[in-house]
C-alpha cells in the first residue's frame, strides 16, 4: 500500500494536488482527523479481496492543535506497521494566499469576526508546523498555477517509481527570491555574466552563442567541476538515508543565463548516474 499524505496552508493548492491524485487513481479523503489516520489504514487491511494500493489523504489545520502534535509519532506508527507513506507539504507565501482569497472571496478556514487574513495566515502556519518538519517534500505555489503544479506532482511521482530518489535540479534568479524547498542552493553570480552583452541579452543559457561565451570562461567551468565534486559525494549519502526526494537550486541574478546553463550542464552529467534525473528553470518557464 502506498500512502500520500497531503498538507500545507489553506490556498496553497491541497485540493488541486488531490483531485490530482485521484485522477492518478488513488483513493482520496480530504480533511481527515491525524487520531483517525492509523485506524483507517487498518480499516483497508481488514479487506484482502479489495485490495485498495494507493490511498492520499488530505491533512490541515482544522485538526485540533493537540492531533497536529502527535503527527510524528503517527507516522511512527504507520512505519512499524510497515505503511510505506510520503507527506506533501504546500506552501505560498503570504501576499499570494492573500491575492488568491481576494479573488476566490472565500473565507479562510481559521477565520473569525475578530481575526484578520494575514492573522490566520501566521496562526495557521504555527499550528502546522509539526506537518511542515516530517515533509519529505515541499511545494512552494506562490507563483505557480494550477497546471504548473499539476505537471510538479505528477513529475515526482512519476520519478519516484523509477529510481531510489526523485531528484530535481532547477534554475532561479534570486531577484525573484531563492527557492524555499531547496536541499542545496548554489550561488553563480561572480560568474561573467552575459546580460552585459547586448546580443546576448534576450537569449538563455540554452543557446548556443550563450553556451560559448560561458565555456570560454575558465571560472565557469571550475564552478561547474566544484559543484559536480559536491554531488558526487553527498547525493548518494542522502539517498543511503532513505530521501526520497531532493531539490539542488542553481541561481544567477535574474535565473536567465548563467544558472540556466550550469544547470544543464550539471544535469548531462548527473544524468549518467540518475536516469530520471528532473530539469527546471523557473524563471524561464515563469516567463514563457
Amino acid at each position: 500500500m502506498n500512502l500520500i499524505i497531503v498538507s500545507g496552508l489553506s490556498g496553497s493548492g491541497k485540493s488541486i494536488a488531490l483531485h490530482l491524485l485521484e485522477d492518478l487513481g488513488y483513493y482520496c479523503i480530504d480533511n481527515l482527523p491525524i487520531s483517525m489516520l492509523p485506524s483507517l489504514i487498518k480499516e483497508f487491511h481488514r479487506k484482502p479481496s479489495e485490495p485498495i494500493q494507493n490511498i492520499a489523504i488530505g491533512i490541515d489545520a482544522r485538526n485540533m492543535p493537540d492531533s497536529l502534535n502527535e503527527f510524528e509519532s503517527c507516522l511512527e506508527e504507520l512505519a512499524t506497521n510497515k505503511i510505506n507513506y510520503k507527506v506533501f507539504y504546500l506552501e505560498a507565501n503570504d501576499s499570494a494566499i492573500i491575492k488568491r482569497y481576494s479573488e476566490t472571496r472565500r473565507k479562510h478556514p481559521l477565520s473569525k469576526p475578530n481575526m484578520s487574513l494575514t492573522e490566520a495566515i501566521t496562526l495557521e502556519k504555527k499550528l502546522l508546523e509539526p506537518v511542515a518538519y516530517c515533509a519529505d517534500l515541499t511545494f512552494d505555489t506562490s507563483s505557480t498555477n494550477v497546471h504548473q503544479l499539476r505537471e510538479r506532482i505528477k513529475e515526482r511521482l512519476i520519478n519516484d517509481t523509477t529510481s531510489t530518489a526523485s531528484i530535481l535540479i532547477e534554475s532561479f534568479g534570486f531577484k525573484h527570491g531563492a527557492p524555499t524547498n531547496a536541499d542545496f542552493v548554489f550561488d553563480v553570480r561572480c560568474l561573467s555574466n552575459p546580460h552585459w552583452v547586448p546580443e546576448l541579452r534576450p537569449q538563455t543559457g540554452q543557446d548556443k552563442a550563450v553556451v560559448e561565451f560561458l565555456e570560454s570562461n575558465d571560472d565557469v567551468l571550475m564552478m561547474c567541476n566544484d559543484i559536480l565534486s559536491f554531488l558526487d559525494k553527498w547525493v548518494p549519502k542522502f539517498i543511503a538515508e532513505n530521501r526520497s526526494y531532493m531539490t539542488i537550486a542553481i541561481g544567477c541574478t535574474g535565473g536567465q543565463h548563467r544558472s540556466v546553463y550550469i544547470t544543464e550542464h550539471i544535469v548531462s552529467k548527473l544524468i549518467k548516474k540518475y536516469p530520471s534525473i528532473l530539469t527546471r528553470h523557473r524563471e524561464l518557464e515563469q516567463n514563457n
